[in-house]
């Protein structure tokens, strides 16, 4: 593979599902090219690798150790985000953690303070905030045509078959991975809170209703958050046939609704209206297309989107638009959801 004249490298640890968007996501950026990537199962990443025209490294070390990586995406379950993450950093790599940024607060705030010391660049992938629906709900927030907000409502309701659970001894295990709202629905946590603000508390509840994991398939929870506004947290992975994830944003003066990432309608003074001039709607009661279903089946453009904020980060010398607080406050929201179930009590966030 020829290096692309002034770009840099990244490489990938993990080859799995979620690889595979990061991948594309690289080669659609003039200012990136895959230099390498490594995986427990060797056999995996040479398969990676060779269709991808680029080297499969031994182990992580081996690639950490790499001149031509500047970049790294860690693509390995949840539980082990900070491990390797902390691993990259000390080879004073740039990161890109899938979400979440892992699957408890101290590990996170682990590698964000040694990402912090070591001065490189840390970005959790919220690849949606990237999405045009998202950025124009968010524009007509910050421009005050919804009023004060009031209610905030974010719902995943999609559909993994126990097949998928039963792929890898991780999925759904507290340790590695946690349940539908931490692997799925965090996405629409994040969104959420960036669009409402800060979280309070949260109320909530975890049932696992068709599944045999240890953790949860699905979770409901209210939320206040500190500016007074209220909301709810929906996810679930057995929602059969899967549907558009759901966001809902109502203030004093209209209301904006995204499925999918597409503001597919606004409604205002004057009533509703169809987002940009009239966008489809998918038919009540149809299956939401792609990753509602299909957990391979994503847009990559919105992995392209932060991949190439974070290479604009690093030669700015700023933080990534998504940086590790901000993933670092919805994990802190999933952890609340989860800690509100067990005990059967509200609970205060810390921000």
């Amino acid at each position: 593979m020829t290096p692309r004249a002034g770009s840099r490298g990244f490489g990938i640890v993990g080859t799995g599902t979620i690889a595979a968007m990061h991948a594309d996501a690289i080669a659609a950026l003039p200012s990136a090219r895959l230099a390498a990537v490594t995986d427990v199962d060797a056999r995996a990443a040479a398969a990676f690798a060779a269709g991808r025209g680029t080297v499969a490294e031994r182990d992580l070390g081996a690639l950490l150790a790499r001149g031509d990586v500047d970049a790294v995406c860690v693509c390995v379950p949840s539980g082990q985000h900070a491990e390797v993450g902390m691993r990259a950093v000390k080879a004073g790599k740039h990161l890109a953690v899938e979400k979440p940024v892992d699957v408890t607060l101290e590990a996170a705030d682990r590698l964000i303070g040694a990402a912090r010391d070591a001065g490189v660049a840390l970005t959790v992938i919220s690849q949606h905030r990237f999405d045009p629906g998202l950025i124009e709900a968010r524009r007509l927030i910050d421009e005050g045509a919804l009023g004060r907000l009031v209610l905030g409502e974010a719902s995943t309701k999609w559909y993994r078959s126990q097949a998928y659970y039963d792929s890898a001894a991780w999925r759904g295990t507290w340790a590695m991975d946690g349940g539908s709202l931490l692997n799925q629905g965090i996405h629409y946590v994040d969104l959420l809170r960036w669009c409402m603000g800060p979280v309070a508390e949260v109320t909530a509840v975890c049932t696992t209703q068709a599944h045999q994991i240890e953790a949860e398939d699905t979770s409901l929870a209210i939320v206040r958050f500190t500016s007074g506004a209220v909301g709810t947290i929906m996810s679930s992975t057995a929602a059969f046939p899967g549907f558009a994830a759901r966001l809902e944003i109502t203030g004093t003066k209209g209301t904006v609704i995204i499925e999918d990432g597409r503001l597919v309608s606004r409604a205002f003074g004057d009533g509703i209206q169809p987002a940009d001039g009239g966008v489809q709607q998918l038919a009540e009661g149809a299956a939401g297309p792609g990753a509602a279903a299909n957990p391979a089946a994503l847009d990559i453009s919105g992995h392209a989107a932060q991949l190439a904020d974070l290479l604009a980060a690093i030669d700015e010398g700023r933080a990534p638009a998504v940086d590790g607080e901000a993933g670092r406050a919805a994990l802190e929201i999933v952890c609340a959801v989860y800690e509100s179930s067990r005990s059967g009590r509200t609970v205060t966030l810390r921000s």
